[in-house]
């Protein structure tokens, strides 16, 4: 078969069934192949970067590879973001593409490996068409058991070329650190036992290893309250002593009680800037890092012990030492928060700035929590809005939230949210933007409805990019320059042939949440807020 063909097949023999992606002369014969496939299913973008980002949304909600295919050239340049979006997350993600024909001055003419080395990815060049069914199979296998993403160059005088199949023999390979030592251990429990005011921490590692009864099952045992990373988010969600984010998404009481710790234990967390603050919130703390991979020990700040192992098994394996040396618990949870977390609620932490036509962001997440199903997927975009959506509108699980931050690049949560409503039919899946944000991604809206895929897009709309606003009033600079004039984006959403609402108040907010029973198509939420409520500004 043809090396095209033979390319197409190597993926779907590899597991592969979904493709995102956008057709041009280095993939489209690959793509119709796959498309003629029962098993192939391919999901055409308007824009190579939101390819990118719907394979990474996939990724990220279904634990499997997440595949982009896109022609050479400025289709790879358009999918620099996402990529790096991508590698920063650590989302399995191949993004497939093919050097340009050798012609001198062709037009698309584009280093690929450049542009892998530029976004931090990983780069193989198929080097003969004998080749490309053992590369496109080793890729996958690659990618899925290092994490990181890669683009895969198929050079496009190869596409013609006719080559032998014979099914490769490349699988992913999971690892597995083992049972932590005993001198890890040892060391660990010395900490924590001479610890006082001790706190668990737990991150999208222990959510991965189902830890959430072992860890609370070790904070009983030391006497510790237990908080999450963001990526962690809700783990512990009802729990008496949950103070649930630590960092700078944190509530007033989390930072509080964290201030007072003297030790912390963290499982599956990699303590970056965001988590620690700067380092500021683990000054003067003994630090124990527990995590499946020891080169993320250390990496953000220094650590007085680790623990290579699963959070499971090393969250048991410490609790059944605990036990066994009769060591009792501290005292620090029940005297600083008996009463504390039971009698909180939400909007105890904030003065509602709610009007008659503008409704308090905060005020709008807490009324989406109650009224959108529970069972469900959240996708943020990143930007001022998160300070709402990120404190109060919650998951079930924390695998089921995720966020296109890790870049810092507006704009990428749509089409992730379209990748991740893919990977899990079966739930509704909720992607919130910024005004700024979504209008950079609301090109997708319509690959969605062209898909027929039933999401719901909310859009916090303050008028302006609210981060330069906030920066201008701290400068004393007039923000002005900050607002913008959009068009109604619920009229766009139905223009693009999805469903569109604006909210103003609660009850237009009520009637629009009740929109989502039986969704059909995707939705989009305008959500009208005022500019001058800065929803981070207690950050």
């Amino acid at each position: 078969m043809k090396v095209h063909a033979a390319a197409a097949m190597s993926l779907l023999d590899s597991g592969v069934e979904t493709i995102f992606g956008l057709m041009g002369d280095a993939n489209m014969l690959m793509v119709a192949d796959l498309m003629q496939d029962p098993r192939g299913r391919f999901v055409g973008a308007v824009l190579e970067g939101g390819a990118v980002s719907m394979a990474d949304g996939y990724s990220r909600m279904s634990g499997r590879l997440g595949v982009a295919s896109v022609t050479h050239g400025p289709a790879v340049t358009n999918s620099l973001t996402a990529l790096t979006e991508a590698v920063r997350a650590r989302s399995s993600v191949l993004l497939m593409s093919g050097a340009t024909p050798s012609k001198r001055d062709f037009s698309q003419r584009m280093d690929l490996s450049a542009v892998a080395s530029a976004a931090g990815a990983d780069y193989w060049r198929v080097l003969s068409p004998e080749h490309v069914v053992d590369d496109v199979a080793m890729m996958v296998a690659r990618v899925v058991t290092s994490g990181l993403p890669a683009i895969l160059d198929i050079p496009f005088e190869f596409q013609e070329v006719s080559v032998d199949y014979v099914k490769s023999q490349y699988r992913s390979v999971s690892t597995s650190p083992g049972d932590p030592t005993e001198e890890a251990l040892d060391k660990a429990l010395g900490i924590l036992a001479s610890a006082k005011r001790p706190i668990v921490l737990a991150g999208r590692g222990a959510a991965l290893s189902n830890a959430r009864e072992e860890l609370i099952g070790l904070a009983d045992a030391i006497g510790a309250p237990l908080g999450t990373t963001l990526l962690g988010k809700d783990l512990f969600r009802g729990h008496p002593f949950n103070l649930d984010i630590i960092g700078t998404a944190a509530t007033d009481l989390s930072l509080e009680m964290f201030a007072k710790a003297d030790c912390v234990i963290t499982f599956g967390a990699g303590l970056n800037r965001h988590t620690t603050v700067d380092g500021s919130l683990f000054k003067d703390k003994a630090v124990i890092q527990c995590d499946i991979n020891p080169l993320r020990f250390g990496q953000h700040l220094p650590v007085d012990a680790v623990v290579v192992g699963d959070a499971r098994a090393v969250a048991q394996a410490m609790l059944d030492q605990l036990v066994a040396g009769e060591i009792p618990p501290s005292s620090f949870r029940e005297q600083e928060l008996k009463s504390k977390p039971a009698s909180f609620v939400p909007i105890d932490g904030f003065t509602d700035c709610s009007t008659d036509v503008t409704l308090d962001m905060r005020t709008a997440m807490i009324r989406l929590d109650q009224l959108l199903p529970a069972d469900r997927v959240v996708v943020s975009d990143v930007g001022r809005f998160i300070g709402a959506a990120w404190r109060y509108l919650h998951v079930p699980d924390p695998t089921r939230f995720t966020h296109s931050a890790n870049f810092a690049a507006l704009g990428l949560a749509t089409a992730t949210a379209i990748g991740a409503s893919l990977a899990r039919p079966e739930l509704l899946t909720i992607g919130v933007a910024g005004d700024g944000g979504a209008m950079m991604g609301l090109i997708e809206f319509s690959t969605a409805v062209r898909e027929k895929i039933p999401f719901v897009l909310v859009v916090l709309n303050d008028g302006c990019y609210g981060a330069e606003y906030s920066k201008f009033e701290a400068h004393g600079f007039d923000p002005s320059p900050s607002l913008i004039h959009w068009p109604e984006f619920a009229e766009v959403a139905k223009a693009l042939g999805g469903d569109g609402v604006a909210v103003r108040n609660l009850d237009e907010l009520d009637a629009a949440a009740n929109l989502t029973k039986g969704l059909a198509r995707p939705l989009l939420i305008d959500v009208k807020a005022d500019p001058k409520v800065n929803v981070r500004a207690d950050w």
